[in-house]
């Protein structure tokens, strides 16, 4: 069965007067599959997330037990996207992610079919249960992805290039507030009581589709395809790999002590994208319950400002990628400060919206304080994750690309979204503490950030010179 995974050998390339029309076209259409595809891994992740007010409504959930719920997701994630991250350095691309689509979305559209208990805690473990299957599969979209990227596209434009790819998970996880108002219209309409199960449904059902689009467009590496590798196409060098002569295939065991486990920097952001995470996860998971809880806004309201957090991500991924390779050189860190300190007006504004909006003309403005707030911080929070996940490839050798990203991402996912975003987050909510603690764990939490941030700025730029004086 895993030499179904095995990557295709590579083929005699093909006339030197095609390459460049073929690489063009191929460059485009592996792009497209690897946006579309990550960003309908992102359909079936955040569904409970939408599900769990109805949930809590019906008496099926509380906030205790659907944090400790969607805290399946990442834990799991955070193990699959490191372990995956290393067989997809040695799997077929375009299988792998494939695969991991389907299997995850059917586990998901099984979340919105199974019978519930009366119980809160059973079916607080069943929906554990069936969020570290979903999770774990979902370890099989960003490797690839990552991959794909590494061989497609060379250091010197990869920096803004996956700054536009990046912002496919945006498109996926805004996406899935829409479909999840459109699946429980049509739920109503047909006279399903619990609507709420079309949030795990019809988000699955649209993910498959995609599965097949992206079948057609990926393929592994250009090389499989009969051409040059991206390093001769555009005659770019700068790559640890090619300035010191990498082989094609490093053991394991070399790769992740050298290369990863020894890496102080991969260290420094793997710290930084804890805080990360618990931000991106705490604010985007929560504001759904959060906002009707607090009767800030009503359901359908409060999964557009769901659907806004992630939209506005869009615009801010792109910006930072171009900044960084506008302005600096392709370093990631300088950027990483800006957009903090922006994610931190941000959630002071979404935290304080009552006393925002009361000067700006009192309850009516409210609405438009708490779209605007989460917007900035939705724009500006995707920049430090799309620049963190570059980061870690720019620290490796491209082999190692999987590698380095599982690592960071498991720190991400594994600390700051299961533990810090999910459990802590519905334990603190949930409690005589409230959301006012909670947001003051926000506010730490970026602060710590913005700092490690800070202190990247001067060791990636001196690795970057480094790498230059190799060429």
């Amino acid at each position: 069965m895993l030499e179904f995974f095995n990557p295709p050998a590579a083929r005699p390339q093909i006339a030197a007067d095609k390459v460049d029309a073929e690489y063009r076209r191929m460059r485009l259409k592996v792009f497209l599959g690897a946006f579309f595809g990550y960003a309908a891994y992102y359909l079936v992740r955040k569904n409970l997330s939408l599900a769990a007010p109805g949930m809590m409504a019906d008496g099926l959930l509380d906030k205790e037990t659907a944090g400790f719920a969607m805290a399946g997701i990442p834990i799991a994630y955070a193990f699959s996207k490191f372990l995956m991250g290393s067989l997809s350095d040695h799997s077929d691309a375009r299988k792998f992610l494939v695969v991991g689509l389907i299997i995850a979305s059917s586990v998901m559209a099984a979340v919105g079919l199974i019978p519930y208990s009366t119980s809160i805690a059973v079916n607080g473990g069943i929906l554990f249960a069936f969020m570290l299957m979903v999770g774990w599969l979902s370890g099989m979209g960003w490797p690839p992805c990552g991959r794909i990227m590494a061989h497609w596209f060379s250091q010197n434009e990869r920096s803004f290039k996956m700054s536009i790819w990046n912002c496919s998970h945006n498109v996926g996880g805004g996406s899935l507030g829409l479909l999840v108002s459109g699946g429980i219209v049509i739920f109503a309409s047909m006279g399903i009581a619990e609507s709420w199960r079309a949030a795990f449904i019809f988000p699955s059902l649209v993910a498959i589709l995609f599965a097949a689009f992206c079948w057609w467009t990926l393929r592994d590496r250009p090389e499989a395809c009969g051409l040059p590798s991206i390093e001769e196409y555009r005659q770019d060098y700068t790559s640890r790999k090619a300035a010191q002569g990498e082989e094609t295939s490093i053991p394991f065991k070399r790769l992740f002590v050298e290369y990863v486990f020894k890496n102080h920097l991969l260290w420094m952001i793997a710290i930084a994208n804890v805080f990360v995470y618990f931000i991106r996860y705490g604010i985007s998971d929560w504001a759904p319950t959060y906002l009707q809880d607090m009767q800030i806004m009503s359901a359908s309201e409060s999964r557009v400002a769901f659907s806004l957090f992630e939209y506005a991500g869009i615009p801010g991924t792109i910006i930072c990628g171009w900044l960084s390779s506008r302005f600096f050189q392709g370093r990631c860190a300088p950027v990483n400060v800006i957009y903090m300190l922006m994610v931190l007006i941000g959630i002071l504004c979404y935290w304080q919206a009552e006393a925002v909006a009361a000067v700006f003309g009192g309850e009516e403005a409210l609405p438009m304080v708490v779209f605007f707030s989460l917007g900035l911080t939705g724009f500006a929070v995707y920049g430090p994750i799309a620049l963190i996940g570059i980061q870690a490839l720019s620290f490796v050798p491209k082999n190692a690309a999987g590698t380095a990203a599982g690592f960071v991402g498991l720190f991400g996912y594994l600390l700051g979204d299961a533990l810090l975003s999910k459990i802590v987050v519905g334990q603190v909510a949930g409690s005589d503490l409230g959301w006012g603690v909670t947001f003051w764990m926000f506010t730490v939490g970026c602060v710590v950030a913005t700092l490690i941030c800070a202190v990247t700025w001067k060791k990636e730029l001196r690795v970057m010179r480094e790498r230059a004086t190799q060429r």
